[in-house]
């Protein structure tokens, strides 16, 4: 390990306390860097450097090691370790569309669970839950009975410590108070496993997989496609998701925008003129 990248990380770690993990990522990005080059990272001139990174073929991957090779050059030039403060630009990655089910999937998904059993009336409760509410499987897990008030749901562990109230459909609801009619433990939180302990998160995962395909991320995305599909004001959508800024709900006026152009592709004469030339 060369003397400057002992330095920044001794900075990283002592002056801007980052955690462990974080200087951990840090030291193994840019120590591979050095390895693979058998040489010092300053000591590398800019095209010797970006071939070694352009053998990470995930952009993603790609733009976490240009991070630690920016803070780390930032780093030396601020301490004369170098004379020009060295910056690559990072590479564009595509938007991908949030991945999201249609109410009809949510449907069949539900039409295969058993719900005679307490387990499956808690598998039911918990997707219509989520379909519902488009709370985070993290707010999910921390709810409490006293938490759903008539047809209100008040998430109280949000993200950002910020609470939110949100309207609960009846369907959803009347789900839970069967399954907690059934189930065999009294607790303060709603959500069991079979030992009458807190669901975990691994568990909610595997009950989404099991009947729908997805994670519970999904659903909270398919909450928010059926608002927006159906005419939902942005900002109103933004508030029920309880994201702190526009831009992140922004992502589901691309899947409105798609959703208008695949009703035009099948049902405009025109285009359907088009798709048969």
């Amino acid at each position: 390990m060369s003397n400057e990248l002992e330095a920044f990380l001794e900075y990283i770690s002592v002056t801007r306390a980052l955690s462990k993990k974080s200087v951990s990522a840090y030291k193994s990005d840019l120590l591979k860097i050095e390895e693979l080059s058998t040489r010092p990272l300053l000591k590398l001139d800019s095209e010797k450097l970006l071939s070694l990174l352009s053998t990470y073929e995930n952009k993603r991957t790609l733009n976490r090691k240009l991070s630690a090779v920016n803070a780390f050059f930032d780093f030396c030039f601020k301490e004369q370790f170098s004379e020009k403060p060295d910056k690559f630009k990072f590479a564009k990655i595509p938007k991908l569309l949030p991945k999201y089910l249609s109410f009809a999937e949510v449907q069949e998904g539900l039409s295969l669970i058993d719900r005679t059993t307490w387990i499956g009336a808690r598998d039911y409760a918990l997707i219509l839950f989520l379909y519902a509410s488009g709370a985070r499987i993290s707010e999910a897990l921390s709810l409490a009975h006293e938490d759903i008030e008539e047809e209100w749901l008040h998430i109280r562990h949000a993200k950002g410590e910020k609470e939110r109230i949100v309207p609960l459909a009846k369907v959803s609801i009347k789900a839970i108070q069967t399954y907690i009619s059934m189930m065999p433990f009294e607790r303060e939180f709603v959500w069991a496993n079979y030992q009458g302990t807190k669901l975990s998160r691994i568990s909610a995962y595997k009950i989404t997989q099991k009947y729908l395909g997805v994670s519970p991320h999904i659903l909270r995305h398919s909450y928010a496609t059926s608002l927006i599909t159906g005419g939902a004001d942005l900002r109103v959508v933004q508030e029920l998701l309880g994201h702190a800024s526009l831009l992140t709900t922004q992502i589901y006026t691309h899947i409105e925008k798609q959703n208008l152009r695949e009703t035009v592709e099948v049902y405009h004469p025109m285009s359907q003129n088009n798709n048969k030339n």
